[in-house]
């Protein structure tokens, strides 16, 4: 803390590298803060961020170690409403850089804050599992509206410092270089009554009358079920705000407090926060023919400056077989992209023995600028995420040849969280896709693949997927996919030409029966791909699943899933489908080994075949 000369005291957060909070820092902020208010000298006080941040928020890795017996509000109750917002001394935050979280929390128990006009302020927690817990559901509603508010939380959508001036959030802006000094001016101007002295948590007039409220509480919630219907937080969270709306603002502050105590020992959460941390640890396109590509790399190398890269989007077809042709193997590389390529964040860059170190590098910083999110992947028919995920659909067909019906199957995979079922999938991505990716997997994996002939059928009478209206769904003019009665024929033709016969024992699975024998031989795949070292680590494969597959992002990814059954129970249940179905469910020795040790699928064990 330094005092000026003014009689300001300004208080400056220093956590590198985003400054953030944890229970250290919060004691050190409170000492500072008695300090200023005891102190005859000081008139007021600025809170500000060292080196161009205010504050990050709470510090995700110290959520596991608060103490079990500490008192409910202590934090946000004791110390930043008792002390800080009602002090007879005026507070200003000064925010440059970024206040999120925690860090916008603690700025709206100021009364008064002044930004740099790029700063980013936002409560992002319901990424998280949670929602904001210093006060942020009580206070943001009274100083930016409720419907604002709601998009911010419910969204966890950050606003500039300008918009934020525009809302209210923000009463002043200033440049980096002027910031503090802006602030100290403005506690300086409350101090001498030439502005007001707001409260935040007890302001009204941006509040609608309750009727009002309630009614775009009620339309907030219809919103958040339709739109994460797996989850509660966002629901808790619209319930939290409400009641500091209907009853009084501190006794929403104590739901919040409570709320968010739940919601942090909740398994959504511990799989959004496993999904973060291993997201921080981590050109040409043509149809999948091996020919095609060769052709294209040998006459792109006679045109070519010897630097250029040579990266190709292929899903499935190993590259060394496309660098047959090319006198140049240490330029080809991998750059995957998943559909649709404008939504999803992943880019699985593909390594064969040979690419230089230097293309894996130029591929990495390219995925920055495309704000991608990149994982490095070793070389083999499909790669990491596509080889992954290729009993997935090979898996629902198995169950559709054997009597369980199409749609409902989708039906189930959608509300365990997919966006969409394996057969609206194969629809959006289209058959000749589809069977191609298949045939590679067949030739390269034959004894654990399921060869239905379904697809075949399918295509064989035009219906190609979404491209022609017509695929397990037919799609009208607006393209909304409706169930087809007629695909009952081409089911009997496969099982036909498949030779199987429906199975009453597997046509009377639960849902949650649907879901493991569609999602675990996804997980016996990715045990093989983390064995034979093309994937580096079991976090790199849960955000990949999340990222480029769309597997739930609150179940923490496939491989952090599959840890909560435990690998026990997996390597059981496959063992069981094996001996009754064959050997596209037989467990791999990879599975079996930390199942015999109760290990985690991630643990290195003794007796394990891993080249990692």
């Amino acid at each position: 803390m330094e005092v000026r000369a003014d009689g300001v005291a300004v208080i400056t957060i220093s956590n590198p590298p985003v400054n953030a909070l944890s229970l250290d820092v919060l004691a050190s902020l409170q000492k500072n803060y008695v300090e200023a208010l005891n102190r005859n000298d000081v008139k007021a006080i600025v809170l500000t961020g060292a080196k161009g941040r205010f504050c990050g928020g709470f510090d995700i890795n110290a959520f596991g170690n608060k103490p079990k017996n500490a008192k409910p509000g202590s934090v946000s109750i004791d110390f930043l409403t008792d002390i800080v917002e009602d002090a007879h001394k005026p507070s200003v935050a000064a925010i440059d850089g970024i206040a999120l979280g925690g860090g916008l929390e603690v700025a709206m128990v100021c009364h008064a804050r002044v930004s740099t006009p790029s700063a980013q302020l936002g409560l992002p927690e319901l990424q998280l599992g949670i929602i904001p817990g210093m006060g942020g559901t009580q206070r943001l509603p009274r100083l930016v509206g409720l419907p604002k508010a709601l998009e911010m939380m419910l969204m966890s959508k950050p606003i500039k410092g300008k918009d934020a001036h525009d809302l209210g959030l923000v009463d002043a802006i200033a440049s980096a270089n002027e910031l503090v000094s802006a602030a100290c001016s403005l506690a300086l101007e409350i101090v001498e009554q030439k502005r007001p002295w707001f409260k935040s948590l007890y302001r009204t007039d941006k509040l609608p009358t309750l009727g009002e409220a309630k009614e775009i509480l009620k339309i907030a919630r219809v919103q958040a079920q339709k739109q994460a219907a797996s989850v509660q937080h966002p629901t808790i969270c619209i319930d939290v705000i409400e009641e500091g709306i209907v009853s009084d603002p501190r006794v929403g502050l104590m739901k919040e407090v409570l709320s968010g105590k739940m919601l942090e020992e909740s398994s959504t959460s511990k799989s959004l926060r496993h999904v973060f941390f291993a997201q921080r640890a981590t050109s040409k396109a043509v149809v999948e023919d091996i020919l095609l590509k060769q052709q294209i790399f040998s006459d792109l190398e006679k045109y070519c400056r010897h630097n250029c890269i040579f990266a190709t989007n292929t899903s499935t077809i190993n590259l060394n077989l496309i660098g047959q042709k090319t006198s140049s193997p240490d330029r080809i590389v991998g750059a995957h992209f998943f559909s649709p390529a404008h939504v999803m964040p992943l880019l699985e860059i593909v390594r064969t023995h040979q690419t230089s170190p230097q293309v894996i590098v130029d591929l990495l910083d390219m995925a920055k600028k495309i704000q991608k999110v990149p994982i490095v992947a070793g070389n083999c028919t499909g790669f990491a995420v596509n080889r992954m995920f290729f009993p997935y659909t090979q898996a629902a067909v198995f169950l559709v040849d054997y009597g369980l019906d199409v749609y409902h199957i989708d039906h189930v995979i959608t509300q365990f969280g997919m966006p969409m079922g394996p057969f609206r999938l194969a629809d959006l991505v289209g058959f000749g896709v589809a069977i191609a990716s298949r045939n590679q997997y067949l030739q390269s994996y034959p004894e654990r693949c399921y060869n239905s002939m379904l697809l075949q059928i399918l295509l064989e009478d035009n219906r190609t997927g979404e491209s022609s209206r017509r695929g397990f769904y037919v799609y009208g003019d607006s393209r909304k996919a409706s169930p087809d009665p007629d695909l009952r024929k081409y089911i009997e033709k496969s099982r036909t030409m498949t030779g199987v016969v429906e199975n009453h024992k597997l046509m009377k699975l639960s849902d949650n029966d649907i879901v493991e024998m569609i999602f675990l031989p996804v997980v016996n795949e990715a045990c093989r791909v983390l064995d034979e070292g093309i994937a580096v680590k079991a976090s790199d494969l849960d955000v990949a699943s999340i990222m480029g597959m769309g597997f739930p992002s609150y179940r923490g990814g496939v491989m952090f899933w599959a840890d909560s059954l435990g690998a026990k129970y997996v390597y059981t249940r496959l063992e069981e489908w094996s001996k009754d179905y064959g050997e596209f469910f037989k467990p791999c020795e990879y599975l079996a080994a930390r199942a015999r040790q109760n290990a985690s699928l991630a643990a290195v064990v003794d007796g394990a075949q891993s080249r990692l």
